[in-house]
C-alpha cells in the first residue's frame, strides 16, 4: 500500500544546520521508530485517532506489550491520549512525524515490491 503526500502539505526543511541538540532529539525519534510495533502503531495513527483496542486487533500484537508501546511512544511525546469514557484514545498531531512515517512506509514499499524510486 502506498500512500502519496500532497506536495504543498509537505513543509520547507528548516534553514539552518541542524546542531546537536536537534540532531540528538531527531535520533531519539528515529530510535523509538525502529520497533516495527511501535512503527505499525504509530503508522496506524497517522490514519486517526484509535483507542488501544484498535489497535491491538489492527496491528496483531498482544495487548499489554501495545499498551507498553504506546506508553512509551506518549512519554517521548510522539503521540497523544486523551480519555473518552472508559476507554484511552490516542492520536498523533505532529504533521512533521506523521509524514516522516508515510515516507519511510512508503520508501519500504518501493523496496518490497521493485517498484521504481521517484525522483
Amino acid at each position: 500500500m502506498s500512500e502519496r503526500v500532497d506536495p504543498a502539505a509537505v513543509s520547507r526543511p528548516h534553514e539552518r544546520t541542524p546542531g546537536a541538540l536537534e540532531l540528538s532529539a531527531a535520533a531519539e525519534v528515529f530510535g523509538l521508530l525502529s520497533d516495527p510495533t511501535r512503527l505499525h502503531l504509530v503508522w496506524l495513527l497517522t490514519r486517526g485517532e484509535a483507542d488501544v483496542s484498535a489497535l491491538t486487533e489492527a496491528c496483531g500484537a498482544a495487548r499489554p506489550a501495545v499498551s507498553q508501546h504506546l506508553a512509551k511512544l506518549r512519554l517521548a511525546g510522539l503521540v497523544q491520549s486523551r480519555k473518552d469514557g472508559r476507554r484511552v484514545v490516542y492520536a498523533m498531531p505532529d504533521g512533521h512525524l506523521k509524514r516522516l512515517v508515510v515516507e519511510a512506509i512508503s520508501r519500504a514499499d518501493h523496496e518490497v515490491s521493485g517498484e521504481p524510486w521517484h525522483a
